[in-house]
């Protein structure tokens, strides 16, 4: 399931949720196993991507910023790969991508896409399904202690 899906027919730069990291056990049950999949005329790319509850709380906050005309930075805390999003990029005039995977491969993609309006609303849609796929269940109560939610 697509947490983010950005295209505009030849450009293309998708967050995939593939499951849970391990299911059933507390310290790791809400972790996400996730890919980034970037396709261009010029480019594609795959990268392993770990998502943590936090990380959904930080995207929606990120389209927030993108909806008032920000750019975010989301997965900058010393995490690979590092996602910037600008809503209006001045040179290309449209939103674009860069992805910066520094810690694996030292390679950095920028991707331009003329998207529809309305495109951060249907970024908030899909941030819904996969919550609602996937809901937040365990609740660490100090740390390193972990409780199923009730």
């Amino acid at each position: 399931m697509d947490l983010i899906r950005l295209s505009d027919g030849d450009n293309s730069f998708r967050v995939r949720v593939l499951g849970r990291r391990m299911p059933g056990v507390l310290p790791l049950h809400d972790r996400l196993d996730a890919e980034v999949l970037i396709e261009s005329g010029f480019v594609s790319g795959r990268l392993d991507l770990g998502l943590f509850p936090d990380d959904l709380d930080g995207w929606a906050r990120a389209l927030d910023v993108l909806a008032s005309g920000g750019d975010v930075c989301w997965i900058d805390n010393n995490r690979s790969p590092e996602i910037r999003v600008q809503a209006l990029n001045e040179e290309h005039e449209t939103p674009a991508v860069h992805v910066e995977d520094v810690a694996r491969s030292s390679i950095s993609v920028f991707l331009p896409l003329c998207l529809e309006d309305g495109w951060i609303d249907e970024q908030r849609n899909l941030l819904q399904l996969v919550r609602r796929e996937w809901p937040s269940e365990v609740l660490q109560t100090s740390p390193g202690a972990y409780e199923w939610r009730r």
